[in-house]
Formats: C-alpha cells, structure tokens, sequence
C-alpha cells in the first residue's frame, strides 16, 4: 500500500514538472520579427562610429553593397574596395578615422526596435571564417549608450556602465579557429571604458558556414546562450545587471592591419525578439 501511494505520488510529480516545463516553453510571445526581405528604416539604421581601432569605415544606404539585401537576406560585409577614400567615423573622442580601402556595414535598432530583458534571436551564417581580422558580430547594448549616433537626452551613459552595458550573443574571431565563436556578457568595472572582455565568455565550436539559430535570453537572474534552441552557455547571475532597454547591433569589423581581399559576408535569415507573457 505504501509502495503504491509513493509510486502514485512520484507520478504526480513528474506530470506536474512536464507540465510546468511545457508552459514555460509557451509562454514565449514574439513582440518583434523581421524577415530582413527588405532594409526597414522603422527597425534598423546604419550606424557609423569607429571603435576599436578597427580598419575599415563604416559606411550607409548599402554603399559599396556593405548591408546588401537580395534573396531574401541581409548580407553584412567589408569590401576592399581597391583605394584609399576619406572616412567619416568618429571615434567617442571626436578623432576622425583615417583613410582606408576598406568599407563596412553595421545596423542597429537603436531608437527603433528596444526591449527589457527576454529573448534576442537571429539566424545567420559566414560566407567564410577563419581569416585573419575578421570580427563579424550579432550582439546588443543598452540603450543609454552615449555613443554615436547620439539622437535622445538619456543618451548619457558610457560604455560598459549600468545603462550602457554590452551582451555579445555570437562573436567570430578570424585569428582563432575557422569554426569556432565566442558568446557572452561584458563586465563592467565599474568606470567608462573599462570592462572584462573575457571572463564570462566562452568559446563555442559550431559549422559557420551553415545556417544556426543565436541567441541570448533571460532566465531569472541568468543570461542562457543558445544555439538552434540549445544551451551552450550560460552567466550564472548576471542578467539582473542589464535591467535596461537593449537594442541590437549586426556588422561586420576588420579588426586588425592584416590585409584582405574581395568581401566578408555574414548572411542574416531573420531577427527576432520575444518576451514573457
């Protein structure tokens, strides 16, 4: 008898923990989508800044073919475009960029498409991987950030701080290995410009050159890195230091003086955003 009410009880719990578990997984609501099938200017804008001591020059309107949309998704490239030109960034000081030969794209929702906490997900894929220089990113900054472009009066506080803080959901490093990217929260020092790149990232192994699902969410203080819906990553404790609008960044980098040739490409299927209802 006993050993029927403990059988009965441990069944009880196992319905109760999968029903639970299948209501967390619904109770996802996408509140931003977008197919890329076009350059939505009330989703995205080109945004030109120049961090890093990157090499190229961010450039808009798809100049150079740098965010080129066709077949359906958005190609995020550096060109060499074969001469040297005059640049316009700026870096956060207000020094100009010097000239350079090669170009870039980069887009943001900033001001456009901004959300508290959830879920950041995008589909994407390398044209090529593994050369030295290449920085392609998919990541999302808090939108106080006072760099440029500087378009509202809160947009007052620097990077890394508390308003201003950096989650890089899928980062590939081209000195490193052809099929490997990083993921993972900065940490901020609690001073402009000072923050711990490395110490809540890790490295992931995947195949770039194939289509997969990136992304970031939160799950109660935690930020869980997934790729194609699985866990790869998670900073333990660390979601409750980003309570602040985020907005999302795609582009393409040439990081380092190591030279190229042709274009870079990162081809983005979708974005998306969702929140808990």
């Amino acid at each position: 008898m006993i050993k029927r009410y403990y059988c009965h009880l441990l069944s009880v719990l196992v319905a109760a923990l999968s029903l639970s578990s299948c209501q967390t997984q619904e109770t996802w609501k996408v509140d931003f989508v977008d197919d890329l099938n076009a350059f939505d200017t009330t989703n995205w804008q080109d945004q030109r800044i120049w961090v890093n001591n990157e090499t190229h020059c961010y450039v808009p309107d798809n100049e150079f073919g740098t965010r080129e949309v066709s077949d359906g998704t958005l190609k995020i490239k550096v060109v060499n475009i074969g001469e040297e030109r005059s640049c316009d960034n700026l870096d956060k000081h207000g020094e100009q960029h010097p000239d350079t030969r090669y170009v870039a794209g980069r887009i943001a929702s900033k001001n456009r498409k901004e959300f508290i906490k959830g879920k950041w997900t995008a589909r994407l894929r390398l044209g090529n991987s593994g050369e030295p220089s290449m920085f392609p990113a998919w990541w999302i900054l808090g939108a106080r950030n006072n760099e440029s472009p500087v378009q509202e009066a809160n947009e007052d506080i620097c990077w890394p701080m508390t308003g201003s803080g950096e989650i890089d959901i899928f980062e590939h490093h081209g000195d490193g290995d052809a099929n490997r990217f990083t993921a993972g929260a900065i940490k901020s020092l609690d001073s402009c410009d000072k923050g711990d790149w490395w110490s809540l990232r890790t490295d992931i192994a995947t195949t770039l050159s194939e289509y997969h699902e990136y992304s970031v969410e939160w799950e109660g203080s935690d930020l869980v890195y997934r790729v194609d819906d699985l866990e790869v990553y998670r900073n333990v404790g660390e979601g409750d230091k980003y309570p602040e609008p985020m907005f999302a960044i795609l582009n393409y980098a040439k990081i380092t003086k190591s030279p190229m040739e042709g274009e870079w490409v990162m081809e983005v299927d979708w974005v998306k955003h969702e929140s808990r209802d």
